[in-house]
This record gives C-alpha cells, sequence and structure tokens, in this order.
C-alpha cells in the first residue's frame, strides 16, 4: 500500500490551480448526449473498462479491496447506507461509493461516513482525468461520465486505504462499471421490479438476469424475496457459478431487535433492506476474520449493528423537511416530505410512508422549525400531542421521459387513497438541474425557452386519473400565457421549479392556519433541486 501512500501525496502536489467548478466543467464533457439505451458507441464497450484501470495502475488495488457489492431496481442506496453505517460503528475504515447524488457530485464518494472534502475530491479528479486524457485515443476514447465516477471511487477508496469499498451499482449490474470487480467479499441483490426497461429488458427475468451479473465464482451472494420470476432466474445464475453456499434470502428485519429504537431510515420497506445490510455485514466480517469480534450469538445483534442501523442517513428518501423561508404568525406551515421513488412499486412505498407520515407530523413539524434541514430523518411523535390543525396535501411532481405516468401515478394515488389520503392540488415541473452539466451552475439559462410538453402530458394523466375516479370532469384548464403554464382547481404546470415553490410560500402566507404538507417525488433529480433551493 505504499505506492497508494505516493498516489495520495502526488495527487495533492500535482492537483492543477482550478476551482471545484472547472473540475465539474470537466467533468461534465463526459456526459453523452445519446440516450441511455443507444449501444452505437465505442465507448459504450465493457472491456474498455479494464483499459482504464491499467492507465490508472489500479489493477493490484482493485484485486485487494474488501468489496460489498449491491445490486437492485428498488433499496439498494439504501441497503448501501446500512452497511457502511454498520461496519464504520464496527470500527472500520469505510469507504461508500452510490448515486446518484442530489447537489453536490462529493456526496457519491464517502470516507467514514462523510462526502469527500473538496480538496480531496480536485486531487483525486485531476489525477485520473489527466492521465486518462493523455492516454485517450480513437480506440480507447475518455471513459463516459458514470464510468469514469467509478474509476475515480476506486482510486479514491485505493489510495485511501479503506478497509471495506460498499457499491452500489450504477445501472443493472452485468455491465455497470463498478461490476469491474472480480471477487467481492459479498453480493447482494434489493427488491427487483421494473425500470429501466430499456435497456434492462421488458420482463422481470431479464432484469433479474442483468442484475445477477454481479454474481461471482465462490462468493457469498444474499437477496430478498422476489416475484417468482425473477427469483428463479437469480437462483438458477446462482447455481451455475459455484457459489461458496447456495443464494441465500434473508427476511426482514426484526424489530424487536432493536432494542427499542427505530431505523434510522424510515418506512416499513427499510426493515427489508436492513435484513439484507446484517447479512452482508455478517459475512464479510465472517469473511476477513473478525466475526468472533461482533457476533457470538446469531439471535441478537451486537449493539454496533443497532448503532448503525439506527444511525444511518440518506438524503432523499423517506426523507422530512420544514422549508426555513416560511414565518407566518400561528401554526401554519410548509414541509416537504422528499422521496425519490420512481418505479411502479416504490411509488406505492412512498404513498403509504407519506400517508402514515402526514398522521403524526404535528410535534416533528414545530421541531422541524427549530433545525430546518439538520436532520434528513427525525422520528415521528404521537398525533395526538398537539391539537390538531387544518392541513393540505400537494403533490410536487415530475418522472423522467422513459417512464410510464400511467404505471407511476395510479400507484400513488390508491396507496394514499387507502389511508385516507387525497391530494388538493398536485404541480408539475421541469427538473431544476440539466442533465448535461454537473455543478451549482447546472441550470438553464433564464432566457432559454422551456419545453412543457412532458409535463403538459403528466398533467393529462393525472386529470384523466382523478375524472376515472370522480366520475366528474374537472374545471376547465385555461393557458395563462404570461407565466407559461396550465392551471387547473387540481393541478398546475410550472415552467420552472422556483415558480412552483414561491406559489407554495405564497399560498402559506394567504393560508396562515393551513399546514401545506408537499410530498416531492418522481425523481430523484427533482428531490435534489427542491433540496437545494430549501437550503440555500
Amino acid at each position: 500500500m505504499a505506492e497508494d501512500n505516493d498516489g495520495v501525496e502526488s495527487s495533492k502536489k500535482n492537483v492543477k490551480p482550478s476551482t471545484y467548478e472547472e473540475a465539474l466543467d470537466a467533468l461534465s464533457s463526459l456526459i453523452t448526449k445519446r440516450s441511455r439505451a443507444d449501444k452505437s458507441n465505442k465507448g459504450d464497450r465493457f472491456d474498455l473498462l479494464f483499459d482504464y484501470v491499467k492507465i490508472l495502475d489500479l489493477d493490484d488495488s482493485i484485486s485487494q479491496m474488501k468489496v460489498i457489492h449491491v445490486a437492485g431496481t428498488k433499496g439498494k442506496g439504501s441497503t448501501c447506507t446500512f452497511t457502511e453505517s454498520i461496519l464504520r460503528n464496527c470500527g472500520f475504515h469505510t469507504g461508500l461509493f452510490t448515486s446518484p447524488h442530489l447537489i453536490d457530485i462529493r456526496e457519491r464518494f464517502r470516507l467514514d461516513g462523510v462526502e469527500i472534502s473538496e480538496d480531496k475530491f480536485l486531487g483525486y479528479f485531476w489525477w485520473c482525468f489527466d492521465r486518462l486524457k493523455e492516454k485517450s485515443s480513437e480506440d480507447v476514447p475518455m471513459p463516459t461520465y458514470f464510468r469514469f465516477l467509478a474509476l475515480l471511487a476506486f482510486k479514491i477508496f485505493a489510495a485511501e486505504q479503506v478497509d471495506v469499498a460498499i457499491l452500489e451499482v450504477g445501472l443493472g449490474g452485468k455491465f455497470d462499471a463498478t461490476n469491474l470487480v472480480q471477487a467481492p467479499i459479498a453480493c447482494g441483490i434489493s427488491s427487483l421490479g421494473y425500470d429501466h426497461m430499456e435497456i434492462l429488458g421488458y420482463t422481470l427475468g431479464a432484469i433479474a438476469g442483468e442484475k445477477a451479473g454481479i454474481f461471482k465464482h465462490r462468493v457469498p451472494a444474499f437477496t430478498v424475496p422476489q416475484p417468482e420470476e425473477a427469483m428463479g432466474v437469480l437462483e438458477k445464475r446462482a447455481s451455475e457459478l459455484d457459489l461458496q453456499v447456495p443464494l441465500q434470502v434473508v427476511h426482514p428485519l426484526d424489530s424487536s431487535l432493536l432494542n427499542g429504537l427505530q431505523l434510522g431510515l424510515h418506512g416499513e420497506h427499510q426493515f427489508l433492506n436492513a435484513g439484507l445490510a446484517v447479512a452482508l455485514c455478517r459475512t464479510w466480517l465472517q469473511k476477513t476474520g473478525h466475526l468472533e469480534t461482533y457476533l457470538d450469538q446469531s439471535t441478537s445483534l451486537p449493539e454496533q449493528f443497532v448503532e448503525g442501523l439506527t444511525t444511518a442517513s440518506l438524503q432523499g428518501r423517506a426523507q422530512i423537511v420544514a422549508d426555513p423561508f416560511v414565518n407566518v404568525e400561528g401554526p401554519g406551515d410548509l414541509v416537504f416530505y422528499l422521496d425519490g421513488a420512481h418505479s411502479p412499486e416504490s411509488m406505492e412505498i412512498c404513498g403509504k410512508w407519506f400517508s402514515l407520515a402526514i398522521e403524526e407530523n404535528i410535534q416533528q413539524c414545530d421541531s422541524l422549525k427549530k433545525q430546518p434541514c439538520e436532520s434528513s430523518n427525525i422520528a415521528l411523535k404521537g398525533p395526538n400531542e398537539f391539537p390538531r390543525i387544518d392541513s393540505t396535501q400537494i403533490l410536487l411532481f415530475n418522472c423522467m421521459s422513459v417512464r410510464d405516468p400511467q404505471l407511476l401515478l395510479p400507484r400513488l394515488i390508491r396507496a394514499c387513497a387507502n389511508h385516507g389520503v387525497h391530494f388538493k392540488k398536485a404541480l408539475f415541473v421541469p427538473n431544476q438541474s440539466v442533465y448535461n452539466k454537473v455543478g451549482s451552475h447546472a441550470l438553464p439559462s433564464s432566457d432559454q425557452q422551456i419545453d412543457l410538453s412532458w409535463q403538459l402530458a403528466l398533467q393529462r394523466v393525472w386529470e384523466n386519473l382523478l375524472r376515472g375516479e370522480k366520475d366528474s370532469a374537472l374545471e376547465e384548464s385555461k393557458e395563462d400565457s404570461e407565466h407559461n403554464f396550465r392551471n387547473s382547481e387540481t393541478s398546475s404546470v410550472f415552467p420552472s421549479l422556483p415558480l412552483a415553490i414561491k406559489w407554495l410560500r405564497d399560498s402559506v402566507q394567504q393560508n396562515r392556519s393551513v399546514r401545506f404538507q408537499v410530498l416531492v417525488t418522481g425523481s430523484l433529480h427533482l428531490v435534489g433541486d427542491v433540496l437545494r433551493i430549501v437550503k440555500r
């Protein structure tokens, strides 16, 4: 590892004098303008990743890295977060690579639970970028955006000499850049569902086959209960690889093992992710010779596990944030409930979480107003500790055009309705950040003409769903030519997120006895954009 220490020093010494934004501009140059399903570019060849590893002299470092590798449709980020928190509380030096980021690119690279510092990021960034740029050619072009970030993660974790690297797959598994790892300590697959079908396939079996691509010969593999079609494919793939033990199916964590405490990430579904994380950590400890130190009985959790599970935090998943810019005399306020759900199954889970959370929010909102944005997940209190006030539920929504809103929105509406929650209004907005830029300046220019056709399509789906539920026609939508958005009694399209936030803040000022509870969902990018505005 002496070589890695030299690498750290040279990274710092050779970092070119540049601003953080200049590095993000260079990173933005790697974002392709093609569809994610377009296979026409040489840069998509998986074998190129091994060329990049050689250029960066990372072969030995990656082979020696003690990796936990996690794929899945839903819950893989949460599983990785729980896993990192457990092993960090066990005293290990942890590296965590996740995606996407919500506000700052450095969120993707965490050392001991904290995003990498700007100075270190710049040092490692230019160390990798300059070497790859120098060696790039027509046959070996610069890596694309996510591939570069994965390579950067490997460089960071190697140079920082982490004890364990927890890697969340970006997309799929088999051809994901994180799948450079040939001999992880353990791998896991969280809940599977329909997502990224234009790339992974249109059946659960095809999707499971891509995810199972992270399984490796004689490496322990775990999953959670899956639909029959998906489980069959996972088991078949595992049997072909001669795993050290058969594919193991773990079940939700028993809440009684937490000694009366709550998981750091909220929602019933998180017990499934926590169970998978515990299994991965047990195996990692066993395979690295530390099991006896922490686990002397299988029926209970050691205190380090409990501490890790109950203190884990992850922005944009079941996160509740009060708007610090609303200042009204009285009980009225504005609270954002943020969850990056973007698949049919996760929309249903999100709707259930939101419904249960708003039933028990009075004391939580009062405490949040005192310390807005300090904690991503705050324990909910009983609904009767304060007198109930009027509340209004608003949906703030966007999703990528490759997703089908007719699969997403009905699941959300039904899940909320089953708990007696009905949205007074839905707001549809384009994402604030743009797809081909990274950084705080990655915003559309003020004079840029915004295409709202997708948001108008989302609004039509919403109105049709309400029409079907209520069996009555909505008030005819009307164009507001000044602001270029459609408005009806039950939905609006805004040309920008800041205008939607302004409308919400103005509404709170005009209705001082009402608590506005806004569910932000459909896209992690939208969640990140809201957080950026609220925390600014």
